[in-house]
């Protein structure tokens, strides 16, 4: 797809509906169109595009409250403020130590030499204990949440079986709203709320929407980039070596992480509000476009070599954060995560081993996410 001069229209599953949709590949258009203000995202206008270009139209697509992902300005730029205030650098950071004691308590019960999954025990245990506390939900609701957001994400789920977990999830999150107003504490949802207490222009559906949009974007990705760049470290063992020696190569082994192989099959869906040209191609008003960010990270136009796995790798970008306004207010928490864990994996294991066979593991089913199902290894 990628290699063909014109883009085109596909059926893209979402987590929603199979969907009529244009699918570009190419670096530069994706970087382009990521910014471009006549891709929109508005909420209501989204799913009355949604419908009009289902593959079935008797599908029922949910209706979504708005929220910073799905919307444009002037909403977007006055909930990603609000968010920007309570989700600061200052608490990311302040996060830190308590990252580092629980990256090393799960790595103290990895059984050295003996099989484990990695992907369960390290990759998303960790990014969901963060972003739990970020929010304040109790360590025995976090199940709930990854069970949920495994039924949205699938493609094997049925759309009634993804209304449902959408149902359960928003319960859940007004339940922990109301508890939070109750008795706040020091957590994001609490300061959404004294924002709002105090002025704030966030309406109750907005910060509900807010609250899931940074439950689910806010360890899904980050696991999987845990999780593709352990297997790439494994199939690497060079590369991993270069790490071991030199430590300080781990940030920009987590940016090629992040481009090696995007948490992301695809961005978030976009309609175009006005006619948009792609090359040499028109997409008319009123239709969905998807970005994608895994074709678009291995573009050969863009990156040298870009199906080598390479720590040291210098130069462009990658676009696994997005790009424009919409580009993931989570990123600086996501790297800070990657470079705990990585910097104590590659420094405390030396050897490291696959359990099973390459050919066997499997990648999940999903148009949205890009992760292992599981990774099997042995760490000594």
């Amino acid at each position: 797809m990628r290699a063909d001069p014109g883009v085109r229209k596909h059926v893209v599953k979402t987590l929603a509906t199979e969907l009529n949709a244009w699918v570009v590949t190419g670096f530069e258009d994706a970087r382009s169109l990521l910014a471009d203000p006549r891709l929109g995202k508005d909420v209501e206008r989204l799913r009355e595009v949604m419908t009009a270009n289902a593959v079935n139209p008797a599908d029922t697509i949910a209706r979504t409250p708005r929220s910073m992902l799905f919307s444009d300005p002037p909403d977007h730029t006055r909930l990603r403020k609000l968010l920007g205030n309570v989700f600061t650098m200052r608490r990311v950071e302040r996060l830190r130590p308590w990252i580092e004691e629980a990256t090393d308590g799960l790595l103290d019960a990895v059984p050295p030499g003996e099989e484990f999954d990695l992907v369960e025990r390290i990759a998303m245990a960790l990014p969901t204990y963060v972003i739990g506390r970020l929010l304040g939900v109790p360590q025995e609701r976090h199940d709930d949440f990854r069970e949920w957001n495994g039924t949205l994400a699938s493609l094997h789920t049925t759309a009634a079986e993804k209304v449902e977990a959408h149902r359960r999830t928003f319960a859940y999150l007004t339940d922990l709203i109301a508890e939070k107003r109750r008795d706040p504490g020091d957590d994001i949802v609490s300061a959404l709320i004294a924002a709002q207490d105090d002025g704030g222009r966030i309406a109750d559906d907005e910060l509900l929407s807010s609250t899931f949009l940074l439950m689910n974007a806010g360890y899904e990705t980050t696991a999987h980039m845990i999780g593709s760049g352990a297997l790439a470290l494994l199939r690497n063992p060079g590369q991993r070596e270069l790490l071991r020696r030199d430590p300080g190569l781990v940030p920009g082994a987590v940016e090629e992480f992040l481009r090696y192989e995007s948490p992301l099959n695809m961005s978030t869906i976009r309609y175009t509000a006005d006619p948009v040209e792609v090359g040499d191609v028109t997409i008319p008003a009123g239709e969905i476009v998807f970005v994608a960010l895994l074709a678009a990270n291995r573009d050969p136009a863009a990156f040298e070599d870009p199906d080598r796995f390479d720590v040291t790798r210098t130069g462009r970008s990658h676009l696994s954060f997005g790009h424009g306004i919409h580009h993931c207010i989570g990123a600086p928490l996501a790297r800070m995560e990657g470079d705990i864990v990585f910097r104590r994996l590659v420094t405390r294991f030396a050897t490291w081993e696959l359990a099973v066979p390459a050919a066997e593991l499997r990648w999940k089913y999903s148009a949205q996410f890009r992760g292992l199902e599981r990774l099997p290894v042995r760490l000594s």
